[in-house]
């Protein structure tokens, strides 16, 4: 118990103190609390002397009154610290945790499932904030309570006294096993609850898919499994350590009538005096009802204990920006040396050497699964290589800082994410600080400013999560402003325009060419149009460049990117015939 207690405290972090003041007010309601006892021992001491008088009944009075507000005070201070530090402690973590996901590399989240993140950032986190402070502020405030109880005994009667500290002993020794037992128990319930986050995302984000097969109810076994998982490992824990629960609570019971039977065996036998008798009667009703709560929740306490061992996993997660210094580049070249890169065991670069001269276009085109992607992934620092080096202005990218790296880079990518927020926000996103009339500026560039405007709210409507409520080539057009309000020296496109319909293709193709007027472009094509101009067109196959010129070079060659360009003028020459 003790060793739970100490690693809860130092995941309290910060939140320590707001925890030290929570137990010391505990302490001092403790002291209160006992003042009780002894007015209550003083009026009955004068009552069986048949001498109460109004002095009496005024002091009686007054130290209930002091008792009873000293209580309230300390008890409000006690309760405000520890919610402070409940609250705060999951606000550090979440942020902590939001701040380390942007330093590892994007390779962690393939590994692990969204639903045990997501997990650890809601329910994890829910149940620290709410029940880890006051687990640990009730144990330790009930332990010292009854400490600061049985020195009091001790002064009025120490064989009343002794008589619960052996109760005491044995409380703990079933406290001890109560904790061992939730140990096993903890651990499954914890893992319950990621499966069960698991599948509730995988069921909402696929739920598209189970309508267009007509599986609804029957499409959710696995939702309906890790649900009854979770109910099975809350059951199970509940079930067992229910038993030890009441065995506690029977210990306590037990010597509370042990108490009353040795008061009443000293009074007959003439070794304690009546007041004495009728004031350990009264204790034996109140001795152990700080420390039956603080027992109680020491299951509780092996959950949380459970809790945070699994939020800690994320810190022993390597990160990307350990060293990273703020640079500025000498210029916006890009250069690959003798690069190999792995999806785990997969390779898909090999060995690549590639110079990109700033201020130029590259294209980069190959089949699926050649590495286009890739190429980029890893100029953003998206992961980092297994061997070789990438250089942005003369610097290795793992030199950089992630916030300095990325200050050089805009990315504009066929998967587009928006937020749940406004379409202004969502444009600015790279430039907080950009006015109303820059989001505009851009917006009217990437031509998206006028559906915009079509929109109930124009620039302050709310998107839906990753801009559900608008069609794809819309999402394009809006990411791309957000790319030219960024206004990075590099820019890398994954197509861009792939979304967009033709109506508005050459508008926005005509916008990426201002935006990308000196600047460094990393294009991923799929089009002749978009590669036609390029400086140089970089031809990928199997992780390795087969072929590197210009359009009017490679056009001459046989090989893939003739073939590319084959298939391009032939898919663009093709129409339907015989039309009504």
């Amino acid at each position: 118990m003790i060793q739970s207690l100490m690693k809860l405290y130092r995941f309290a972090g910060i939140e320590q103190a707001y925890i030290k003041r929570s137990i010391i007010a505990r302490f001092f309601y403790a002291f209160f609390y006992s003042l009780e006892y002894t007015a209550i021992y003083i009026f009955v001491h004068a009552l069986c002397k048949e001498a109460v008088v109004s002095r009496t009944a005024l002091i009686t009075f007054l130290m209930l009154a002091v008792s009873m507000a000293g209580r309230v005070v300390m008890n409000n201070i006690s309760q405000l610290a520890q919610t402070h530090a409940g609250y705060f402690l999951a606000a550090h973590k979440r942020i902590e945790i939001g701040e380390k996901l942007k330093r590892i590399p994007m390779g962690f989240f393939n590994e692990n499932n969204l639903g045990e993140m997501t997990g650890i950032a809601t329910t994890t986190l829910t149940l620290l904030e709410t029940a880890g402070p006051m687990v640990m502020v009730l144990i330790l405030s009930g332990l010292i309570n009854t400490l600061v109880m049985l020195v009091f005994m001790f002064i009025f009667d120490w064989r009343i006294a002794l008589t619960a500290l052996i109760g005491i002993v044995i409380f703990l020794k079933t406290t001890s096993l109560l904790e061992k037992k939730s140990i096993r128990y903890a651990a499954e319930r914890q893992k319950s609850e990621t499966v069960m986050v698991d599948a509730v995302l995988e069921q909402i984000q696929g739920m598209g898919v189970v309508k267009s097969f007509n599986l609804t109810g029957k499409g959710d076994r696995k939702l309906r499994s890790a649900l009854q998982y979770n109910c099975d490992s809350n059951t199970n824990i509940e079930t067992a350590l229910t038993p030890l629960l009441m065995i506690q609570g029977l210990v306590l019971k037990l010597f509370s009538v042990v108490i009353i039977v040795v008061a009443l065996l000293l009074y007959f036998n003439g070794y304690q005096m009546l007041p004495n008798t009728i004031m350990s009667v009264i204790i034996s009703f109140l001795i152990f009802s700080q420390i039956a709560p603080a027992g109680s929740t020491v299951a509780i306490l092996r959950v949380v204990t459970s809790t945070i061992e699994q939020t800690e996993r994320l810190d022993v997660v390597p990160e990307m920006d350990r060293s990273g210094q703020v640079l500025v580049p000498l210029d916006g070249s890009i250069r690959f040396e003798q690069v190999n890169f792995s999806y785990e065991k997969k390779p898909i670069l090999k060995n690549m050497t590639l110079s990109i001269p700033g201020q130029t276009t590259t294209a980069i085109v190959g089949p699926s699964g050649s590495g286009k992607t890739t190429i980029c992934n890893l100029i953003s620092r998206f992961w980092d290589v297994d061997s070789g080096a990438i250089y942005i202005g003369g610097h290795d990218v793992r030199s950089y800082t992630l916030a300095s790296l990325m200050d050089q880079i805009t990315m504009v990518f066929q998967d587009v994410y928006l937020f749940a927020d406004t379409i202004e926000n969502n444009i600015k996103f790279g430039k907080p600080e950009a006015t109303r009339a820059e989001v505009i500026e851009a917006a009217k560039k990437a031509a998206c400013h006028d559906f915009i405007m079509t929109l109930p709210a124009g620039y302050d409507t709310l998107l839906g999560e990753g801009g559900a409520t608008i069609s794809g080539g819309e999402k394009q057009r809006i990411s791309i402003a957000r790319a030219m309000l960024k206004d990075a020296p590099i820019i890398l496109l994954d197509e861009a325009t792939a979304n967009v319909d033709p109506e508005n293709e050459d508008r926005l193709q005509r916008a990426i060419e201002s935006l990308t007027v000196n600047k460094t472009i990393v294009m991923i094509a799929h089009r002749l149009k978009t590669v036609r101009h390029a400086a140089q067109i970089v031809v990928l196959d199997k992780g390795e460049i087969v072929q590197l010129g210009t359009h009017d070079e490679l056009i001459q060659q046989p090989g893939i990117y003739q073939n590319f360009i084959r298939e391009r003028e032939i898919a663009a020459s093709w129409t339907l015939k015989g039309e009504l």
